[in-house]
């Protein structure tokens, strides 16, 4: 079985109406740095994001392979990597800015980077679409994504941040400690509203 995504296609074909015919599928891997890494709440430093790009560009991380075998075109878009990246074939370059600020001490982003970077991803979707693209998956790269996540999680679901905050790239305990008390901070100096 392949759990969710499983289930995700069982639901996409009863939405269709049978099976769906996916003819040309467009996965979009979004990519920034997040300036909490400052408060050592990853196991790598944020060069790694840098270096996962490259990879995804060169076809040789797991997300080409699965690309591959379902005949999709895979789009990498640079949204706020902090570490320059060479000019590649394949690169699109959306970079807000060179990373995040950290989310610990105020906010990440303004909204004048928040409202451009959603525009930004909204015109590629566009743009693909109007190139006959049928199906888009999204994912995203960027050392310290799954401390942003754990926060956005907490604050939309009202749960506390070590029930939604995880190891990530499997910190160890007294990291994931560090990384718990990076969110509940975060969460009190930003106030973020829910809604």
């Amino acid at each position: 079985s392949l759990g969710r995504l499983e289930d995700l296609a069982v639901r996409l074909a009863a939405v269709r109406g049978g099976a769906p015919r996916v003819e040309a599928p467009v996965v979009f891997v979004f990519a920034g740095d997040h300036g909490v890494v400052a408060e050592g709440v990853s196991a790598y430093p944020q060069t790694v994001t840098a270096q996962m790009v490259e990879n995804f560009l060169a076809g040789g991380a797991a997300i080409n392979v699965l690309a591959r075998q379902a005949g999709a075109r895979v789009v990498v878009a640079d949204f706020g990597i902090a570490h320059r990246l060479s000019d590649a074939p394949g690169l699109v370059r959306r970079n807000i800015a060179a990373g995040t600020a950290n989310m610990a001490a105020g906010p990440a982003m303004s909204r004048t980077h928040v409202v451009a970077a959603i525009e930004s991803g909204a015109a590629l979707a566009e743009e693909a679409w109007a190139a006959g693209a049928d199906l888009f998956a999204t994912g995203e790269m960027g050392i310290g994504n799954t401390t942003a996540a754990s926060a956005i999680t907490a604050a939309v679901t009202g749960a506390p941040p070590e029930r939604v905050t995880g190891r990530g790239t499997g910190v160890d305990e007294a990291t994931w400690r560090r990384k718990v008390d990076v969110v509940r901070r975060a969460l009190a100096v930003n106030h973020p509203d829910p809604h």
